[in-house]
């Protein structure tokens, strides 16, 4: 039992409840949690849901050897764990092995994001390495979300 002796008054703490608090704390910081983005691999039954359910998407093509993609991806780890982003799905797709995919959304190269609001397409960027521009495309598939 933990006392706490602030503005003159005791509050008694049982450890459960620190226990419990320390824990919300720790999984309110960890990636993955209810407060970041979903990511996953892009898959296009998995899309095609997601823009059925009006989700905000933002699809993120990339190659491992690409220098563009690899400035890129900080940024976007970076706004996936913005709690403004919560509700987001983050499709990846591999640019060299998802070549379908790749066709089917209309993009020409690695380094391209593109963000839906649903399906509706809200915006498309190509070799694109500055965080503003990123985070403002992010904010296009909000809709009246934000």
């Amino acid at each position: 039992v933990i006392l706490d002796r602030s503005e003159r008054s005791f509050t008694l703490m049982r450890p459960i409840s620190i226990l419990t608090a320390t824990s919300i704390a720790i999984l309110a910081a960890l990636p993955g949690t209810a407060f970041s983005a979903e990511k996953r691999a892009f898959d296009q039954a998995a899309f095609q849901a997601a823009q059925a359910q009006g989700r905000s998407i933002v699809v993120d093509i990339s190659a491992p050897w690409c220098p563009t993609c690899r400035a890129q991806a900080p940024i976007i780890e970076s706004l996936a764990q913005d709690p403004s982003f919560s509700d987001t799905v983050i499709f990846q797709v591999d640019f060299d092995g998802q070549k379908d995919a790749v066709r089917a959304l209309g993009a020409r190269m690695q380094s391209t994001i593109i963000g839906y609001d649903g399906s509706r397409e809200t915006g498309r960027s190509v070799g694109d390495t500055n965080s503003a521009s990123i985070e403002a495309l992010f904010r296009s598939t909000l809709g009246g979300r934000s």
